[in-house]
Parts: structure tokens; C-alpha cells; sequence
């Protein structure tokens, strides 16, 4: 899948799965390939990996079919063009709040390669060249910009959010937004979820993408679903690991009559 099939996915409401990519092996790609995901999810906001690291994992998935996705460490439109220039398919910023963080992060992904005066001359509304405009716009089909809601505060500023143009998908960041709204990790809580559905709802009504990053069980992210996301990072490698190699030793520590441990 390219970056611009994975956009025109989203934002028709076609549904879409991912999952966060940690290892930077490079035996991974070939194992994550076979796996049925549209794309993967890379994390630099929480993972350490270096510069030359994400370019590697980006070139590598992008060869591969599978648009990667990337979130930065903050709302920087200067660590979104790094990320761009390495080889992502796309942006999340996180922990957005506000109009002004979210136009000047489309600003870097959406009218790249113009900056300074020039690009805030045209996130202003000012008049564009034709052919520079036409240039801006084919480009601004290839990279997805994803917007990452994790607060109260974005909640209330969520309808200015989403007026805002080139906005391709909004992510859900669930522990962050649990804390905000004051009951933490409680993802079964009707105030979360609400606030789950409020978000999905608003993007879907707006042509864009809604999706949220969980690590739960499969009734659980058929709820999300069904509550209107349509773009699914499911777990990562590293807790599939972790879940799986300590099932299957305590199966076989069970079959042979050794307490799990």
C-alpha cells in the first residue's frame, strides 16, 4: 500500500489496521510483513530511536508495502520534517491542544518543503503561485498528518481541531486521556468511552480518520470499532512478545506438572 492509498482509506472510513513497531532488528520486517497489517505505527515520542535508526525502519516498511507512520516526540514542525525526510508516510504529533500547534504542524507536513515567511504568508491565507500550489497539493497526497487527542482540553477544542484543513486522521492516546479526564487506565469507564465515541463520531462526520492505540483484548477493540474508529494500532511487538512467550511457557511448565512461575 502506498502513503496516498493508505490516506484515501482513511478518510473514506475504510478500516485500517496497524501495530507499534519497537525493534529495530532487522529480521523484523520480514516477520511484521506477513502479518496482514496496512501499516505500521513508530514511536519516537516514548521509544528511544535515533535519527538514523527511524530512517532505516521507515525506508524498510515503505519498500515493503507498509506505509509507516510516525509519531514524533512533541508538537514540533521541525522533528516532523526529520521524520519526513527520513522516509515516513506520515506524522502524529502528540498531546495536541490547541489551533496554533496543529496549523503550524500542517504547515511542515502539508506545504512542505516552504517555511519562514513564505509558509506563513499561505497558512494565513495568502495567495499562492499556481504551479507552486499545484506542487504543494500532489505532495501533501503522499504524507498523512494525524493529530494525537489526549486531553480534556483538546476535547473542548476538538470542532476548532478539526477546522482546521489537511487534518488526515485524529488518534486517541488512551492512558494520557483517562489521566486528563481524571480515572486513570479505566478503559471501561462510560465517561472514557464517551469521550472515545465523542472523538470518533467528530472525525468521521469530518472525511478523516479515527483511530486509537490499544493493547486490549479483542472484544475490546471491537468495541472501539464499533463505536466508529476505523484506523486501529493494535498492541506492539514488544507486549505480543512478552504475552505470548509467557503463555505458551506456561502451558508447556503445565503440561509437564511444573507450577507457572
Amino acid at each position: 500500500m502506498t502513503p496516498a492509498e493508505l490516506r484515501n482509506q482513511l478518510v473514506s472510513g475504510e478500516t485500517v489496521f496497524g501495530t507499534l513497531i519497537v525493534s529495530p532488528s532487522p529480521r523484523w520486517p520480514e516477520v511484521v510483513s506477513d502479518c496482514g497489517l496496512d501499516f505500521v505505527f513508530i514511536d519516537t515520542e516514548h521509544i528511544a530511536i535515533d535519527r538514523a535508526e527511524l530512517s532505516w525502519m521507515c525506508q524498510t516498511y515503505a519498500a515493503l508495502g507498509l506505509p509507516p507512520i510516525v509519531r514524533i516526540p512533541s508538537p514540533d514542525p521541525y522533528a516532523a520534517t526529520m521524520a519526513l525526510d527520513g522516509g515516513a508516510a506520515g506524522v502524529i504529533a502528540p498531546y495536541m491542544e490547541t489551533v496554533k500547534q496543529v496549523e503550524e504542524l500542517r504547515g511542515a507536513i502539508k506545504c512542505r518543503p516552504i517555511k519562514g515567511q513564505k509558509l506563513q504568508g499561505i497558512l494565513d491565507g495568502g495567495d499562492v503561485e499556481p504551479e507552486l500550489e499545484v506542487y504543494i497539493s500532489n505532495g501533501a497526497k503522499e504524507r498523512l498528518f494525524i493529530v494525537n487527542i489526549e486531553s480534556v482540553p483538546a476535547l473542548d477544542a476538538l470542532d476548532d481541531i478539526l477546522a482546521v484543513p489537511g487534518i488526515d486522521g485524529l488518534l486517541i492516546g488512551p492512558h494520557d486521556l483517562s489521566c486528563s479526564l481524571g480515572i486513570p487506565e479505566k478503559y471501561d469507564d462510560p465517561a472514557f468511552l464517551a469521550a472515545c465515541e465523542t472523538i470518533f463520531q467528530k472525525a468521521r462526520a469530518a472525511g478523516i480518520g479515527a483511530g486509537i492505540h490499544f493493547w486490549g483484548s479483542v472484544e475490546q477493540q471491537e468495541r472501539f470499532l464499533r463505536l466508529g474508529a476505523n484506523f486501529l494500532i493494535h498492541s506492539a511487538d514488544i507486549s505480543l512478545f512478552q504475552k505470548h512467550l509467557k503463555n505458551e511457557l506456561g502451558a508447556i511448565r503445565n503440561a509437564i506438572g511444573i507450577a507457572p512461575q
